[in-house]
């Protein structure tokens, strides 16, 4: 049944997400073998010793980092007392790239630990880091589970890698 005046949106941005949900990768890690990995590729923007701060590929909102150990551990209490220091350190380094290249109103940092716990990639420890602005939660996330990012993967790497280089 089709509405005339029914109107759509496309996220043709999604479909590599959801086709990769309905096949056996569900059970993959997309963060193994960061350490050695191309940062342009794959949306690196600082790499330290044990750990990594990237673009999240799937972003609740523009400019959304991940900050992770480069070792493959579910929980925040499997973190080596190196890892915990370096993890730490590269929240904070994001959160200051965010500010200083996009100028957040705000922000959410946080982790969702475990399938219950809403973890996307529960076998794989990350921290969200998620800069927000006054007025950017509108209805599309609510009523269609859609976001609006106003730029793209690759735009924001290069704003945030050149941010990067400039601090440090």
């Amino acid at each position: 049944m089709d509405n005339k005046n029914s109107k759509r949106l496309h996220a043709y941005w999604r479909i590599p997400y959801v086709e990769k949900q309905s096949h056996s990768e569900k059970d993959s890690n997309p963060f193994k073998d960061l350490k050695d990995a191309d940062e342009q590729e794959r949306h690196i923007i600082i790499k330290g010793t044990l750990c990594c701060v990237l673009l999240n590929k799937y972003p609740y909102n523009a400019g959304h980092l991940l900050v992770l150990p480069y070792r493959e551990i579910a929980d925040i209490s499997e973190l080596s007392a190196e890892e915990q220091i370096e993890f730490m350190e590269l929240i904070i380094k994001g959160k200051k790239r965010l500010s200083d290249a996009l100028s957040p109103s705000g922000f959410n940092v946080g982790f969702n630990l475990g399938k219950a716990g809403g973890a996307g990639i529960p076998k794989h420890l990350h921290c969200h880091i998620v800069p927000r602005w006054d007025g950017d939660h509108n209805f599309m996330p609510v009523i269609s589970d859609t976001r609006v990012l106003p730029d793209s993967l690759e735009n924001m790497w290069h704003k945030l890698k050149e941010q990067t280089q400039e601090i440090e």
